[in-house]
């Protein structure tokens, strides 16, 4: 079964990675879905997003990369899947999520959501923090893979 697995990975940090990996793990195949978001303007674009969860997942079996704009329904509707999983850290964003969750699955697709709970080691990880961790020049191996660490502090020191 494939599932997808949406957010907006500015940057991708260990949570997420944690929750794609085990996503595979129980569904068999997921799609890391970047949304493009042209309301917001994020730290990284979207292409630079994709490059570089493509360079941290290279190789995985079992998992594609890609984006999309608009509804998550919609997205799911085009790519023919009727399960998303989403990420909890806590409590709010339980509430959060159950929300967006009630709206999708109400909005005429049935799409059903499943949370994975976040793992102890990864409660603290958000990708706001890992942002501002490097904004100060800070020691980003924490809350994101290599990669993606030396990618943020490039594109600090070039703001």
């Amino acid at each position: 079964m494939k599932v997808i697995y949406a957010g907006s990975f500015d940057p991708v940090t260990y949570g997420h990675l944690d929750i794609i990996f085990r996503a595979r793990e129980i569904f068999g195949e997921v799609i890391v879905a970047v949304l493009n978001n042209k309301n917001k303007s994020g730290f990284f674009t979207t292409s630079e997003r994709l490059e570089l969860l493509g360079k941290t997942l290279e190789g995985e079996r079992g998992i594609e990369i890609d984006s999309f704009e608009g509804l998550l329904v919609d997205y799911a509707k085009s790519k023919g899947i009727s399960t998303v999983v989403r990420g909890l850290r806590s409590n709010s964003d339980f509430e959060n999520e159950y929300t967006v969750a009630m709206a999708n699955k109400n909005y005429g697709t049935n799409l059903e959501t499943v949370f994975l709970l976040t793992t102890q080691d990864h409660l603290f990880i958000s990708s706001s923090l890992a942002r501002e961790v490097a904004t100060f020049g800070g020691d980003t191996s924490l809350f994101v893979p290599e990669v993606v660490g030396d990618a943020m502090k490039k594109k600090v020191r070039g703001r």
